[in-house]
Protein backbone atom coordinates (compact mmCIF):
# COMPACT_ATOMS: atom_id res chain seq x y z
CA UNK A 1 0.00 0.00 0.00
CA UNK A 2 0.99 3.43 -1.23
CA UNK A 3 2.28 5.73 2.11
CA UNK A 4 0.46 9.53 1.33
CA UNK A 5 1.39 10.82 4.65
CA UNK A 6 5.77 11.91 4.51
CA UNK A 7 7.99 10.36 7.22
CA UNK A 8 7.89 13.49 9.00
CA UNK A 9 4.79 13.87 9.60
CA UNK A 10 4.25 9.97 11.26
CA UNK A 11 7.74 11.27 13.34
CA UNK A 12 5.70 14.18 14.46
CA UNK A 13 2.38 12.28 15.29
CA UNK A 14 4.21 10.38 17.48
CA UNK A 15 6.04 12.19 19.36
CA UNK A 16 3.39 14.60 20.60
CA UNK A 17 0.76 11.83 20.98
CA UNK A 18 3.88 10.26 23.25
CA UNK A 19 4.60 13.39 24.96
CA UNK A 20 0.76 14.08 25.23
CA UNK A 21 0.31 10.48 27.07
CA UNK A 22 3.07 10.70 29.50
CA UNK A 23 1.62 13.97 30.75
CA UNK A 24 -1.63 13.13 30.75
CA UNK A 25 -0.70 9.34 32.96
CA UNK A 26 1.98 11.18 34.51
CA UNK A 27 -0.53 14.25 36.10
CA UNK A 28 -3.08 11.34 36.70
CA UNK A 29 -0.84 8.78 38.63
CA UNK A 30 1.15 11.90 39.91
CA UNK A 31 4.42 10.12 38.88
CA UNK A 32 5.57 11.22 35.88
CA UNK A 33 8.59 8.85 36.51
CA UNK A 34 6.53 5.80 35.84
CA UNK A 35 4.35 7.03 33.30
CA UNK A 36 7.24 7.87 31.42
CA UNK A 37 8.42 4.25 31.50
CA UNK A 38 5.42 2.38 30.94
CA UNK A 39 5.07 4.67 27.63
CA UNK A 40 8.66 3.62 26.50
CA UNK A 41 7.22 0.28 27.03
CA UNK A 42 4.21 0.23 25.47
CA UNK A 43 4.37 2.99 22.54
CA UNK A 44 6.63 0.04 20.56
CA UNK A 45 4.18 -2.15 20.94
CA UNK A 46 1.39 0.44 19.65
CA UNK A 47 3.66 1.57 16.67
CA UNK A 48 3.77 -1.85 15.01
CA UNK A 49 0.21 -3.08 15.68
CA UNK A 50 -0.83 0.80 14.20
CA UNK A 51 1.29 -0.13 11.12
CA UNK A 52 0.79 -3.73 11.26
CA UNK A 53 -3.28 -2.88 10.30
CA UNK A 54 -2.15 0.13 8.29
CA UNK A 55 0.07 -1.31 5.86
CA UNK A 56 -1.05 -5.47 5.91
CA UNK A 57 -4.73 -5.79 7.66
CA UNK A 58 -6.19 -3.41 6.10
CA UNK A 59 -5.25 -3.84 2.14
CA UNK A 60 -5.13 -7.25 2.76
CA UNK A 61 -8.19 -8.24 4.26
CA UNK A 62 -10.45 -5.23 4.24
CA UNK A 63 -9.86 -3.89 0.80
CA UNK A 64 -10.55 -7.13 -0.46
CA UNK A 65 -13.67 -7.96 1.39
CA UNK A 66 -12.48 -10.44 3.38
CA UNK A 67 -14.24 -9.01 6.62
CA UNK A 68 -14.00 -12.20 8.73
CA UNK A 69 -10.48 -12.94 8.29
CA UNK A 70 -9.71 -8.77 9.45
CA UNK A 71 -11.04 -9.43 12.47
CA UNK A 72 -9.80 -12.71 13.16
CA UNK A 73 -6.31 -11.57 12.63
CA UNK A 74 -6.58 -8.23 14.24
CA UNK A 75 -7.66 -10.25 17.35
CA UNK A 76 -4.91 -12.60 17.39
CA UNK A 77 -2.64 -8.75 17.08
CA UNK A 78 -4.47 -7.84 20.29
CA UNK A 79 -3.71 -10.84 21.82
CA UNK A 80 -0.22 -11.01 21.32
CA UNK A 81 -0.02 -6.97 22.35
CA UNK A 82 -1.50 -7.65 25.16
CA UNK A 83 1.02 -10.49 26.36
CA UNK A 84 4.22 -8.91 24.72
CA UNK A 85 2.40 -5.14 26.68
CA UNK A 86 2.15 -6.80 30.06
CA UNK A 87 4.94 -9.10 29.83
CA UNK A 88 7.42 -6.22 29.66
CA UNK A 89 5.54 -4.32 31.88
CA UNK A 90 6.14 -6.76 34.38
CA UNK A 91 9.90 -7.10 33.72
CA UNK A 92 10.77 -4.10 33.26
CA UNK A 93 8.74 -1.39 34.75
CA UNK A 94 6.38 -2.71 38.21
CA UNK A 95 3.63 -5.28 39.25
CA UNK A 96 0.66 -3.15 39.59
CA UNK A 97 -0.56 -3.36 35.57
CA UNK A 98 -3.43 -1.29 36.18
CA UNK A 99 -2.71 1.35 38.89
CA UNK A 100 -5.79 3.38 37.33
CA UNK A 101 -8.11 1.52 38.96
CA UNK A 102 -8.35 0.24 43.13
CA UNK A 103 -6.12 -2.49 44.36
CA UNK A 104 -3.81 -4.62 42.76
CA UNK A 105 -4.83 -6.72 39.97
CA UNK A 106 -3.07 -9.62 38.27
CA UNK A 107 -2.64 -9.64 34.71
CA UNK A 108 -4.58 -11.93 32.55
CA UNK A 109 -7.90 -10.99 33.92
CA UNK A 110 -10.89 -10.44 31.82
CA UNK A 111 -11.24 -6.88 33.22
CA UNK A 112 -7.64 -5.96 32.33
CA UNK A 113 -7.61 -7.76 28.80
CA UNK A 114 -10.27 -5.53 27.94
CA UNK A 115 -9.30 -2.63 28.98
CA UNK A 116 -6.12 -2.80 27.50
CA UNK A 117 -7.65 -4.04 24.06
CA UNK A 118 -10.06 -1.39 23.77
CA UNK A 119 -7.44 1.35 24.63
CA UNK A 120 -5.39 -0.31 21.34
CA UNK A 121 -9.06 -0.34 19.52
CA UNK A 122 -8.90 3.33 19.89
CA UNK A 123 -5.03 4.14 18.96
CA UNK A 124 -5.65 1.82 15.47
CA UNK A 125 -9.00 3.41 15.06
CA UNK A 126 -7.73 6.92 15.69
CA UNK A 127 -4.77 6.49 13.13
CA UNK A 128 -7.15 5.00 10.56
CA UNK A 129 -9.08 7.32 10.32
CA UNK A 130 -6.02 9.98 9.99
CA UNK A 131 -4.39 7.80 7.55
CA UNK A 132 -7.53 7.01 5.48
CA UNK A 133 -8.50 10.97 5.35
CA UNK A 134 -5.33 11.93 4.27
CA UNK A 135 -6.29 9.20 1.58
CA UNK A 136 -9.69 10.30 0.60
CA UNK A 137 -8.75 14.12 0.32
CA UNK A 138 -5.41 12.70 -1.97
CA UNK A 139 -7.62 10.99 -4.27
CA UNK A 140 -10.33 13.43 -4.34
CA UNK A 141 -7.65 16.27 -5.20
CA UNK A 142 -6.11 13.88 -7.93
CA UNK A 143 -9.56 12.70 -9.54
CA UNK A 144 -10.28 16.14 -9.81
CA UNK A 145 -6.81 17.28 -11.57
CA UNK A 146 -8.04 14.69 -13.98
CA UNK A 147 -11.34 15.33 -14.57
CA UNK A 148 -9.99 19.34 -14.99
CA UNK A 149 -7.38 17.75 -17.41
CA UNK A 150 -9.88 15.88 -19.41
CA UNK A 151 -12.40 18.95 -19.64
CA UNK A 152 -9.83 21.34 -21.00
CA UNK A 153 -8.31 18.98 -23.54
CA UNK A 154 -12.34 18.37 -24.20
CA UNK A 155 -12.69 22.50 -24.73
CA UNK A 156 -9.38 22.59 -26.62
CA UNK A 157 -10.50 19.56 -29.27
CA UNK A 158 -14.39 21.41 -29.33
CA UNK A 159 -12.32 25.18 -30.48
CA UNK A 160 -10.36 23.27 -32.93
CA UNK A 161 -13.03 22.00 -34.53
CA UNK A 162 -15.11 25.09 -34.39
CA UNK A 163 -12.30 27.66 -35.63
CA UNK A 164 -11.72 25.99 -38.91
CA UNK A 165 -15.55 26.61 -39.41
CA UNK A 166 -15.04 30.14 -39.03
CA UNK A 167 -12.23 30.39 -41.18
CA UNK A 168 -13.56 28.22 -44.14
CA UNK A 169 -16.99 30.46 -44.35
CA UNK A 170 -15.01 33.40 -44.38
CA UNK A 171 -12.37 31.99 -47.06
CA UNK A 172 -15.95 31.05 -48.91
CA UNK A 173 -16.21 35.04 -48.88
CA UNK A 174 -13.15 35.97 -49.97
CA UNK A 175 -13.49 33.37 -52.63
CA UNK A 176 -16.75 34.84 -53.56
CA UNK A 177 -16.24 38.52 -53.45
CA UNK A 178 -12.26 37.59 -55.69
CA UNK A 179 -14.51 36.76 -58.49
CA UNK A 180 -16.78 39.46 -58.62
CA UNK A 181 -13.23 41.52 -58.36
CA UNK A 182 -14.92 43.03 -55.68
CA UNK A 183 -13.25 46.83 -54.64
CA UNK A 184 -14.54 45.02 -50.50
CA UNK A 185 -12.02 41.78 -51.01
CA UNK A 186 -9.25 44.00 -49.63
CA UNK A 187 -11.14 45.33 -46.71
CA UNK A 188 -12.69 41.96 -46.22
CA UNK A 189 -8.95 40.81 -45.66
CA UNK A 190 -8.18 43.12 -43.35
CA UNK A 191 -10.93 41.91 -40.93
CA UNK A 192 -10.57 38.22 -41.57
CA UNK A 193 -6.47 39.37 -40.71
CA UNK A 194 -8.17 40.97 -37.39
CA UNK A 195 -10.11 37.48 -36.75
CA UNK A 196 -7.31 35.46 -37.16
CA UNK A 197 -5.83 37.40 -34.68
CA UNK A 198 -8.67 36.83 -32.48
CA UNK A 199 -8.81 33.49 -32.78
CA UNK A 200 -4.76 32.75 -32.36
CA UNK A 201 -4.28 35.10 -29.77
CA UNK A 202 -7.28 35.48 -27.60
CA UNK A 203 -9.43 32.34 -27.67
CA UNK A 204 -6.75 30.85 -26.16
CA UNK A 205 -7.13 33.02 -22.19
CA UNK A 206 -9.89 31.88 -20.14
CA UNK A 207 -11.73 34.86 -20.18
CA UNK A 208 -12.18 38.12 -22.24
CA UNK A 209 -14.03 41.37 -21.49
CA UNK A 210 -17.85 40.94 -23.02
CA UNK A 211 -17.49 44.19 -24.60
CA UNK A 212 -14.56 42.93 -26.41
CA UNK A 213 -15.99 39.64 -27.77
CA UNK A 214 -19.23 42.12 -28.77
CA UNK A 215 -16.30 43.48 -31.07
CA UNK A 216 -15.17 40.36 -32.36
CA UNK A 217 -19.22 39.29 -33.14
CA UNK A 218 -19.60 43.07 -34.75
CA UNK A 219 -16.23 42.03 -37.13
CA UNK A 220 -17.80 38.97 -38.35
CA UNK A 221 -21.19 39.91 -39.03
CA UNK A 222 -19.93 42.58 -41.17
CA UNK A 223 -17.37 39.99 -42.68
CA UNK A 224 -21.12 38.26 -43.58
CA UNK A 225 -22.72 41.34 -45.01
CA UNK A 226 -19.59 41.73 -47.47
CA UNK A 227 -20.39 38.55 -48.48
CA UNK A 228 -24.14 38.89 -48.90
CA UNK A 229 -24.29 42.79 -49.28
CA UNK A 230 -27.64 44.34 -48.98
CA UNK A 231 -29.61 40.75 -48.00
CA UNK A 232 -28.18 41.17 -44.28
CA UNK A 233 -29.63 44.01 -41.66
CA UNK A 234 -28.22 43.52 -38.33
CA UNK A 235 -28.57 44.80 -34.87
CA UNK A 236 -26.48 44.25 -31.57
CA UNK A 237 -28.18 45.93 -28.20
CA UNK A 238 -26.24 46.13 -25.26
CA UNK A 239 -28.71 46.28 -21.91
CA UNK A 240 -26.84 47.43 -17.91
CA UNK A 241 -23.39 47.58 -17.10
CA UNK A 242 -21.28 45.46 -18.43
CA UNK A 243 -17.96 47.04 -17.33
CA UNK A 244 -15.89 44.39 -15.89
CA UNK A 245 -18.12 41.37 -17.26
CA UNK A 246 -15.59 38.53 -18.70
CA UNK A 247 -17.02 35.74 -21.02
CA UNK A 248 -15.05 32.58 -22.19
CA UNK A 249 -13.99 33.21 -26.02
CA UNK A 250 -15.94 31.92 -28.73
CA UNK A 251 -19.21 31.54 -26.42
CA UNK A 252 -21.95 33.45 -28.64
CA UNK A 253 -20.25 32.83 -32.20
CA UNK A 254 -21.22 29.82 -33.00
CA UNK A 255 -25.08 31.07 -32.90
CA UNK A 256 -24.39 34.06 -34.70
CA UNK A 257 -22.88 31.46 -37.99
CA UNK A 258 -25.90 29.48 -37.50
CA UNK A 259 -28.23 32.52 -37.69
CA UNK A 260 -26.66 33.23 -41.29
CA UNK A 261 -27.01 29.48 -41.74
CA UNK A 262 -30.45 29.48 -40.94
CA UNK A 263 -31.54 32.95 -42.02
CA UNK A 264 -30.23 32.80 -45.83
CA UNK A 265 -31.27 29.87 -46.50
CA UNK A 266 -33.60 30.26 -49.54
CA UNK A 267 -34.26 33.34 -48.22
CA UNK A 268 -34.18 37.02 -49.89
CA UNK A 269 -32.93 38.50 -46.67
CA UNK A 270 -32.30 38.43 -42.94
CA UNK A 271 -32.58 40.63 -40.11
CA UNK A 272 -30.69 39.23 -37.36
CA UNK A 273 -31.24 41.08 -33.70
CA UNK A 274 -29.14 40.65 -30.86
CA UNK A 275 -28.73 41.65 -27.20
CA UNK A 276 -26.92 41.36 -24.20
CA UNK A 277 -28.64 42.16 -20.63
CA UNK A 278 -27.34 41.98 -17.48
CA UNK A 279 -29.40 41.42 -14.96
CA UNK A 280 -27.88 40.66 -11.61
CA UNK A 281 -25.28 38.08 -11.60
CA UNK A 282 -26.59 36.74 -14.59
CA UNK A 283 -25.76 37.72 -18.46
CA UNK A 284 -28.72 37.28 -21.13
CA UNK A 285 -28.05 36.64 -24.67
CA UNK A 286 -30.70 37.09 -27.14
CA UNK A 287 -30.33 35.73 -31.09
CA UNK A 288 -33.06 35.68 -33.52
CA UNK A 289 -33.56 35.79 -37.10
CA UNK A 290 -36.08 35.32 -39.57
CA UNK A 291 -35.81 31.71 -41.92
CA UNK A 292 -38.12 29.70 -43.98
CA UNK A 293 -39.47 26.49 -42.72
CA UNK A 294 -38.72 24.71 -45.50
CA UNK A 295 -34.77 25.29 -45.40
CA UNK A 296 -34.23 24.12 -41.98
CA UNK A 297 -34.73 20.46 -42.77
CA UNK A 298 -32.15 21.20 -45.54
CA UNK A 299 -29.10 21.45 -42.87
CA UNK A 300 -28.60 19.99 -39.55
CA UNK A 301 -27.07 22.52 -36.64
CA UNK A 302 -23.80 21.03 -37.66
CA UNK A 303 -20.67 20.75 -35.12
CA UNK A 304 -21.08 24.86 -34.05
CA UNK A 305 -24.73 24.38 -31.99
CA UNK A 306 -23.53 20.68 -31.22
CA UNK A 307 -20.22 21.93 -29.73
CA UNK A 308 -21.35 24.84 -27.95
CA UNK A 309 -23.98 22.93 -26.31
CA UNK A 310 -20.76 20.69 -24.44
CA UNK A 311 -19.05 23.91 -23.99
CA UNK A 312 -21.49 25.35 -21.87
CA UNK A 313 -22.35 22.40 -20.16
CA UNK A 314 -18.35 21.68 -19.01
CA UNK A 315 -18.11 25.23 -18.20
CA UNK A 316 -21.17 25.64 -16.18
CA UNK A 317 -22.14 22.32 -15.65
CA UNK A 318 -26.25 23.26 -14.72
CA UNK A 319 -25.77 26.67 -14.45
CA UNK A 320 -26.96 27.50 -17.47
CA UNK A 321 -29.66 28.16 -19.56
CA UNK A 322 -30.27 27.76 -23.31
CA UNK A 323 -33.32 27.81 -25.46
CA UNK A 324 -33.54 27.38 -28.80
CA UNK A 325 -36.79 28.28 -30.87
CA UNK A 326 -38.19 27.53 -34.53
CA UNK A 327 -41.59 29.19 -34.82
CA UNK A 328 -43.42 31.33 -37.43
CA UNK A 329 -40.69 31.77 -39.26
CA UNK A 330 -38.33 32.82 -36.52
CA UNK A 331 -35.30 31.38 -35.05
CA UNK A 332 -34.19 32.28 -31.86
CA UNK A 333 -31.67 31.83 -29.22
CA UNK A 334 -31.80 32.06 -25.89
CA UNK A 335 -29.05 31.85 -23.46
CA UNK A 336 -28.29 32.66 -19.78
CA UNK A 337 -25.04 32.05 -17.80
CA UNK A 338 -23.48 32.91 -14.25
CA UNK A 339 -21.25 36.15 -14.07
Amino acid sequence: MKKTIKRKYHLYFWIIYFLFNVIRWGSYFNDYWYSLKSNLVEFPLHIALVYFNLYYLVPKYIFKKKYVYYVLFLLLSLAIHYILRSGLNLLLVTEDIWPEVRGRHAPFGFNHIMAVAIGELYVVGLTSAIKYTVDFRIMHNKNRQLMELQYKTELKYLKAQIQPHFFFNTLNSLYALSLKKSDLAPNLILKLSDFMRYVIYETSKKKLPLIQEIDHIDNYIELEKMRYGDRVTSTIDIIGDIDGVKVVPMLFLPFIENAFKHGLDNNDSMNLEISFKRHSNELIFISSNNYEEKSKSKKPDGIGIKNIKRRLEILYSKKFALEIVQKNNKYSILLKIPI
